[in-house]
């Protein structure tokens, strides 16, 4: 069906928005802060502020109320009212889930008289597995997660999804945060026998790589650097990564310490084919070795045929590609491996990490085609048809090959325990131009006293290992900090600091320094837990609080820095999508496993299904399943971002991301109004509507409100949905008329008993128009 003149046909019904779009705003300015943020330092211990006194103290249920409710006295404010339960269900489970609730739930929540009301709604929230996913998309942002290296080739990583998996759990597991740090940063070295531990370490796994890099050394370095700025940007906000050119101008962090804290990473390699531990397989990877043991059995004559034409070429193939790399590389690659140095392993292992048998399928093809090449071979002519005979055979048999998973994880390991490559401060950053060489070190800013003591183990040096402890250390003064800023701006859409990426100088100061050592003290104190972190803040009666405008606070406060009114916030762009999903009864609600690929466009025959993105294809899943899983689950490919949430500000996968944008542009509007995916969806809401409301049209359009606003249209919207529902169908009787227009109605129904097609095509439009408002792309 085309339904672009759904855009106009809807206008009108969009004029009545339900709630008004949040209006941007400025970030605070530094010369608005009070006098204590002005002395406050975050490179200062933690310490725990005295809760202040206040003079409302009946609204204070937690320190936090007090700290908030202090600055809001100071100023001549008072808070707002409490957000009614409806409103509060929803904000609260977009919060913490990124989903809607169900009518159900708000029904039960707002006639809960109990005294304990709102702690079981947060402690159901906190004890759902939507809890982990909804946490892990935010860290995933902060670890550049992409299921693919990014680069021309934009390769796929077929393991990453295990350490997606592992945030997941560990968030759901309520993993104390420390920890958390410590497996990621340096879990091989920790608990080199928990294969949980190294999954993690694809958290530094993570960065962008370029697989075709002709010059090792410098791939060593620029891995190096991705590892130092991504621990100093996520763990501690700060832009460690300008000092690696020069010395830092805004904080003090010399070249040096840059790189001395380089130096921590300069032993650390990857290994992309580290086997399953036996006995850990998933019921994933089992499917997996079943489906990739029929291929192989399959395909095994016609692969055995193709290695044996490629092993005749394959010492000259490799050598000729050996050669194509810079000199200081070829330098290791063709030393004696009794002469190799520390730096000479981490080249070789590299080189051998990344070379394929396609390289050598090349070196045949270039040979026998190119018969200009000094290396020409006829022989190879009739060795190449022979090898594209072959491949066409193979191709036969793709409908058998496993779509996705893997038989391996990726870790990080270390080479050597003792033999360490060099670090040297490089002059401009310019890693041509070596000169002192420096040993691990964190910087005198944070706390650093010089060199680090470093205990190797017996298959690593040790160096990791010293890191993570400093970071999770309870004395390390940003770790806490910088969490649990980041967790405020979660719930409250700016941080205490409001620069969540930068806490040194060049960021803002915060807004309310008090609160947040009180919140990261308590943090430590609470063993790091993240959901006892998260429960403070939802139990809160700063979180309570409504969202409408206040002419006097806005007034006075119209940047709203002392939360005298709760901030309205636009939904991410995989809360839309995965609300849509939930609202529509469509969500698979799935945890873990690989990655998947649903429709980018509509599709009909999904066998022949594919979307191109440049050189790379989209294959959609045929297991219609993975169509409606939730969006985290979603392949990550850096070059090709998923075209129906992309208009909303996703993360970019090629940098830690720290807050998503939120920006208002008409490709949002013509995204959700145009998409056949997206109305779809619209047909299969428009259809549990019906099933659930029945026949009733007052009870139906309740209903529509009750799932996406978790609340009754008022008087004028009810008007103004049911002259929208009369004007649609005669627009469509119209259409309908002409013998060209396809009627869309409602999927799922039930009961077809007196079916009026055109009037349910109508409320299909409605509900899909319902679906685009402000009302439901924003939580109040």
């Amino acid at each position: 069906m085309n339904n672009k003149w759904l855009v106009s046909a809807a206008a009108g019904l969009v004029a009545v928005s339900l709630h008004a779009a949040e209006t941007p705003q400025a970030e605070p300015s530094a010369k608005s802060t009070s006098a204590t943020s002005a002395r406050w330092s975050p490179y200062q211990a933690v310490k725990a502020p005295a809760v202040p006194q206040v003079q409302n103290r009946k609204w204070v249920r937690a320190p936090i109320d007090a700290f908030v409710l202090a600055q809001q006295e100071a100023a001549g404010l008072k808070p707002s009212a409490e957000a009614d339960r409806a409103t509060f269900i929803r904000r609260a489970t977009l919060d913490a889930w990124g989903l809607l609730p169900t009518p159900e739930e708000i029904k039960a929540f707002v006639n809960d008289k109990s005294p304990q009301a709102h702690e079981k709604l947060v402690d159901r929230l906190l004890a759902s597995h939507h809890f982990g996913e909804r946490q892990a998309r935010r860290w995933l942002d902060l670890a550049r997660y992409a299921d693919s290296t990014g680069f021309q080739n934009d390769n796929t990583r077929p393991n990453n999804w295990r350490y997606r998996d592992y945030v997941i759990n560990a968030f759901n597991q309520d993993k104390p945060f420390s920890r958390f740090i410590q497996e990621q940063v340096a879990g091989d070295e920790l608990w080199p026998d928990s294969q949980e531990a190294r999954v993690a370490t694809g958290f530094l796994a993570g960065y962008p790589d370029n697989f075709n890099s002709r010059d090792l050394v410098q791939r060593k370095y620029q891995i190096e650097t991705d590892m130092t700025d991504l621990v100093g940007e996520t763990f501690l906000s700060s832009t460690i990564g300008c000092a690696r050119c020069h010395n830092h101008k805004a904080d003090r962090v010399s070249q040096k310490e840059y790189f001395q804290l380089q130096a921590f990473f300069a032993n650390t390699a990857f290994n992309e084919k580290t086997p399953l531990a036996q006995g850990t397989e998933s019921d994933h990877d089992k499917e997996f070795l079943k489906v990739q043991a029929a291929y192989q059995e399959a395909t095994k004559d016609i692969r055995a045929k193709q290695k044996a034409i490629l092993d005749t070429v394959r010492e000259a193939g490799r050598k000729y590609y050996n050669e194509r790399y810079l000199d200081d590389s070829r330098a290791a690659i063709f030393k004696p491996e009794g002469e190799w140095t520390a730096l000479d392993k981490w080249v070789n292992w590299r080189k051998q990490a990344v070379a394929s048998d396609n390289e050598i399928v090349q070196y045949l093809r270039n040979t026998a085609e190119e018969k200009d090449r000094a290396d020409h071979n006829p022989d190879n002519v009739e060795k190449w048809k022979q090898y594209q005979a072959l491949q066409a055979e193979l191709k036969k048999f793709d409908k058998l090959r496993p779509a996705k998973g893997s038989t391996w994880l990726t870790t990080a390991f270390e080479l050597t325990n003792k033999d360490v490559p060099a670090t040297h401060v490089r002059f401009g950053g310019i890693h041509e131009r070596p000169l002192e060489a420096v040993n691990p070190a964190i910087p005198a800013l944070w706390g650093g006293k010089g060199e680090v003591a470093i205990t190797p183990t017996d298959k690593s040096s040790g160096r990791r290992t010293a890191l993570a402890q400093w970071l999770s250390s309870d004395s390390n003064p940003l770790t806490a900090r910088v969490y649990a800023n980041r967790v405020w701006a979660q719930y409250f859409d700016k941080g205490i600091v409001p620069t969540v990426a930068d806490f040194g100088r060049a960021g803002q100061k915060p807004t309310n320094p008090e609160l947040l050592d009180h919140l990261a003290s308590r943090f430590v104190q609470n063993g790091w837990s993240v959901k006892k972190l998260h429960r403070e803040i939802l139990l809160s009666a700063t979180y309570r609080q409504a969202s409408d405008e206040r002419v006097e606070v806005a007034k006075a406060d119209p940047e709203n820095k002392l939360l005298a009114v709760y901030p309205r916030k636009r939904l991410e762009a995989e809360v839309i999508r995965d609300s849509l999903l939930y609202a529509s009864g469509l969500l698979v609600d799935k945890v873990g496993g690989p990655s998947v690929f649903p429709p980018v466009l509509k599709v009909g025959d999904v066998g022949k299904s594919q979307d191109f993105a440049g050189n790379r294809a989209w294959t959609v899943s045929e297991n219609k399943e993975d169509w409606h899983r939730r969006s985290i689950y979603v392949f990550t490919r850096r070059s090709f971002p998923y075209p129906i949430t992309q208009s909303f500000d996703p993360a970019n996968p090629n940098n830690p991301h720290h807050k998503r944008d939120v920006t208002t542009t008409p490709l949002q509007a013509l995204t959700l109004f145009n998409s056949e995916i997206v109305f779809d969806w619209s047909q299969a809401l428009a259809g549990r509507v019906i099933n659930e409301a029945g026949p009733s049209e007052d009870a139906q359009l309740s209903r529509v409100y009750e799932i996406l606003f978790a609340r009754d249209p008022s008087k004028t919207e009810r008007a103004a949905l049911k002259q929208f529902l009369a004007e649609q169908q005669i627009a469509i009787r119209q259409k309908v008329a002409t013998g060209k227009f396809e009627v869309a109605v409602p999927q799922g129904l039930k009961d077809t008993k007196n079916y009026d097609p055109v009037r349910s095509a109508a409320f299909v439009d409605l509900v899909h128009t319902v679906a685009n408002s402000n009302s439901f792309a924003y939580r109040f």
